[in-house]
């Protein structure tokens, strides 16, 4: 049984790696190449493991390819107060305000349904969305499912494909990891050396 789990989720890995849309992820590409000639910010939005992802996304980010990136959920007393005194969903949406998010500017949402504001899930991802397109920012995500509010407002947004309905979650936590990877290591968007890679001779 344990053997038979092990073969599957890693044959799950590989049948999502080939169905990724490789025209999105060009599409992509091409956004985060416009906010940095465009002197914009990046700004990580993700809830729960997704948030763990934004936070290395953004030393990635800020590290390999020279944007100005900021994850909300690293400063989490500015967090817990707005929960506490404005409540859950607005929690992004007013730290983006305080941020003076503009048109030059990009949300990168990690997701694994991408908010959904009829079900009440990740409504802070909705609200977000709503401001960063009111002020014409774009907008990037790599989310699951359907791609929920996500899919349906972002200017570029990488769908991880449903392979097993039981193991939507991982696979969706596990591929931001892969798809952030390979954006930061493309060769037009990647601007200094990883570690090891700068060690081989």
């Amino acid at each position: 049984m344990e053997q038979n789990f092990i073969e599957r989720h890693l044959r799950e890995t590989a049948d999502i790696v080939a169905g990724l849309d490789r025209k999105t992820l060009r599409g992509m590409v091409d956004v985060l190449l416009k906010v940095r000639a465009n002197g914009g910010r990046l700004f990580f939005l993700g809830v729960g493991g997704s948030a763990a992802n934004a936070s290395h996304a953004v030393n990635d980010f800020r590290k390999l390819a020279g944007f100005e990136s900021y994850c909300p959920t690293d400063n989490v007393s500015e967090l817990t107060a707005r929960t506490n005194d404005e409540g859950w969903a607005t929690v992004f949406a007013a730290w983006l305000k305080v941020s003076r998010l503009n048109a030059s500017d990009a949300l990168f949402i990690m997701s694994v349904g991408g908010g959904d504001e009829k079900n009440n899930v990740s409504p802070n991802l909705v609200e977000a969305i709503r401001y960063a397109k009111h002020v014409g920012a774009s907008i990037v995500g790599i989310v699951g499912r359907d791609g929920g509010y996500t899919a349906r407002e972002a200017d570029a947004c990488v769908i991880i494909p449903t392979v097993n309905a039981e193991s939507i979650t991982p696979h969706t936590e596990a591929f931001h990891a892969v798809v952030w990877h390979l954006l930061i290591t493309h060769p037009e968007i990647k601007i200094n050396a990883t570690k090891w890679e700068s060690l081989v001779k």
